[in-house]
């Protein structure tokens, strides 16, 4: 994994994206800060596999800091439309 603002802001995006829980929660606060850093994201992005190798890196960084290593997107979003595991970041 490499320094990349690029990556950095479109793992963050992808991520909060799939996990925020809400407009007070901590995940929304963060997508309003990439609104803020200027970053725009292609309409596209929505799933883990279409980062590059470094986003995927910093993407399961963020997932195994919130949910745990052993943990996969899919336990945390099983009441919602998201069915991406950490497998599918690889």
């Amino acid at each position: 994994m490499y320094w990349n603002r690029f990556d950095i802001c479109e793992a963050y995006y992808v991520f909060w994206s799939q996990f925020h829980e809400g407009q007070w929660s901590e995940g929304y606060r963060k997508l309003s800060q990439l609104s803020r850093l200027k970053y725009r994201p292609s309409p596209l992005l929505s799933d883990p596999s279409q980062l590059s190798d470094n986003a995927k890196s910093i993407y399961l960084g963020l997932v195994h800091r919130h949910f745990g290593r052993k943990s996969t997107a899919r336990d945390r979003s099983r009441n919602r439309s998201s069915d991406h595991t950490i497998a599918a970041a690889s």
